[in-house]
């Protein structure tokens, strides 16, 4: 059976970039990577100006029970078909990916340590912690270039929705978290330990 990690944190706090700086210290073949922005809801059949409202920083915009049976079913050995989200498009890509599971199975999103159900799923739970002012920055960058986002719409979004759901909803799910790891950018020593970690995990494999 396979384990799995899970790694929480808020938008832009760095979790893709400190999990594809840990995947370079281990060996990564045995290693499948599940984003959870893939499991939001299939927001398609409603009007654009009706997407862009949407608040995808709440527990509500992800497909929970396909969340759970997906997840369960790699960690039992289960090749699934996982879905692919299209953030300019706000809805689901008609594409699919095939996911095959490996020794280690590693979960990251914003609602990694949110939802109970996925925590009993979780052998390991990991938070990504940075400051407000950093994710922001991070966000502008990231949207812009990757998600066809304007300025105005990244910095509406984030004080109208992003930013409070955080402090309401997702930093009290660090609380659940096993190791947190601060994420300013500044020094590769978490990375360290944390690939030290997973790959401890491998090694008892």
């Amino acid at each position: 059976m396979s384990k799995v990690i899970l790694i929480g944190g808020g938008s832009a706090s760095g979790k893709t970039h400190t999990l594809n700086k840990v995947l370079e210290r281990i060996d990564k073949n045995r290693v499948t990577v599940i984003s959870l922005d893939d499991y939001y809801k299939d927001f398609s059949v409603l009007p654009m100006e009706e997407r862009v409202k949407v608040n995808f920083d709440h527990p509500k915009a992800f497909d929970w029970p396909l969340i759970r049976e997906q997840i369960s079913a790699l960690k039992r050995g289960e090749t699934i078909q996982k879905p692919k989200y299209d953030f300019v498009i706000h809805g689901r890509s008609k594409e699919v990916d095939i996911v095959e599971p490996k020794e280690i199975i590693l979960i990251e999103g914003i609602m990694a340590l949110v939802n109970k159900d996925l925590r009993e799923i979780g052998d390991l739970k990991i938070f990504i912690n940075a400051s407000r002012e950093r994710r922001l920055v991070r966000r502008l960058e990231r949207d812009t270039k990757e998600r066809g986002r304007t300025f105005d719409s990244i910095v509406e979004q984030y004080f109208t929705t992003v930013q409070p759901m955080f402090e309401e909803i997702i930093a009290p799910s660090q609380y659940y978290a096993d190791l947190i790891i601060n994420n300013e950018g500044y020094s590769t020593k978490s990375i360290d330990v944390l690939a030290s970690v997973i790959q401890l995990m491998l090694d008892k494999e």
